[in-house]
């Protein structure tokens, strides 16, 4: 999944999810499109056109029932789809300016470095 989220030519959130989709299909048939749609609430139909593109992506309940169906993290789905949980919209909108700051300030630093700093803060060291 990182690759995919860092190659300059990513899949979209509805290719990634039939291709995972299938992939798991071959082995486990709770994987069809008619069984997962039924788990995550959603119609086959619905799901079918998700994965296709031909309508916007879900919203933040379903892509988070797609993400636990489908083992895959809730936030890279999320951000596939161009949106971020609710939970991470509070926070950031509690100090947007810092939050933003913060942002702009890692947007290019390499992956070691941002994995550093969320290390660092998530053990108090800061």
């Amino acid at each position: 999944m990182q690759h995919l989220l860092n190659s300059s030519k990513s899949a979209s959130l509805g290719d990634y999810l039939r291709q995972k989709r299938e992939a798991l299909a071959v082995d486990d048939r709770a994987f069809t499109l008619r069984q997962l749609a039924m788990r995550c609430g959603v119609t086959p139909a619905y799901l079918s056109r998700v994965e296709r593109d031909e309508v916007a992506p879900p919203g933040e309940d379903t892509l988070l029932k797609l993400a636990y169906e489908l083992g895959e993290d809730a936030d890279v789905l999320l951000a596939m789809a161009g949106k971020i949980s609710a939970d991470l919209r509070q926070a950031i909108l509690s100090r947007p300016k810092l939050f933003a700051d913060l942002i702009r300030s890692i947007k290019s630093m390499p992956d070691q470095a941002v994995l550093k700093i969320v290390r660092d803060v998530r053990d108090g060291q800061w």
